[in-house]
């Protein structure tokens, strides 16, 4: 099973993979993806720049690090954040799928 590295944030909820993919169309600016492009670089990195104006959502520069705004609630998140999400959420369906807790696991 595959599950896209997408985070989206709605007025009500926070919704991770297929569920946040699936709504980009109508909520682009509160969905993230490609968050693990941006981990371990610098917010004026060529790469990073190179790529800011085909995303849907605004990365700004936070003391040099890249942080993604959020539009509803105006909120500041960082990249490792989007990406602990989807990890976060990845062990909860390995978790399910299994029937019981995973405490290791190699990424």
């Amino acid at each position: 099973r595959i599950t896209p590295s997408y985070v989206a944030f709605t007025e009500d909820e926070r919704l991770i993979g297929d569920a946040a993919k699936a709504q980009a169309s109508w909520n682009p600016e509160n969905t993230i993806y490609d968050a693990k492009r941006l981990i371990g670089r610098k917010y004026d990195d060529p790469e990073i720049q190179k790529k800011m104006p085909y995303w849907p959502f605004k990365v700004v520069n936070d003391c040099g690090n890249p942080k993604i705004e959020l539009t509803y609630k105006k909120k500041f998140i960082s990249p490792e954040e989007i990406s602990a999400m989807v990890l976060m959420k990845m062990k909860d369906v390995a978790e399910t799928y299994i029937g019981h807790p995973v405490t290791d696991a190699v990424i």
